[in-house]
């Protein structure tokens, strides 16, 4: 069973990886636009992140603050993409370059957050 919960856990890491990979090769290139990868990352990391919270294998301790505010941070960043998106799409303009960084701030802190904590 652990190793299944261990498999859970890299997919979350590749859920972050896309989010913030897609993030950074936008900024590389100077585009600052939000991608499909992006939203891709973040339902990645939203479904991986709510199979972890629940207690599998049995006998194992959370940590919910963290939890809490992992998930805080998922939603805000979740609503900031998607306000992005449909800018995008109503008026094929780039993310203003705050709200673009915003998003790579966001992300960051996220697995920060998860390691550090």
């Amino acid at each position: 069973m652990q190793l299944l919960r261990d498999a859970v856990v890299l997919v979350h890491i590749v859920g972050f990886a896309l989010t913030f990979g897609a993030w950074a090769a936008e900024a590389a290139a100077r585009r600052f636009r939000t991608t499909r990868l992006m939203d891709y990352g973040l339902l990645v990391s939203l479904a991986t992140g709510l199979a972890l919270a629940a207690p599998w294998p049995a006998g194992i301790v959370l940590n919910y603050p963290k939890l809490g505010v992992k998930l805080a941070i998922l939603v805000v960043l979740s609503g900031v993409v998607g306000m992005s998106n449909a800018r995008q799409r109503k008026r094929n303009v780039s993310v203003p370059r705050p709200l673009f960084f915003v998003i790579g701030a966001l992300s960051f802190s996220a697995a920060a957050i998860a390691v550090l904590w």
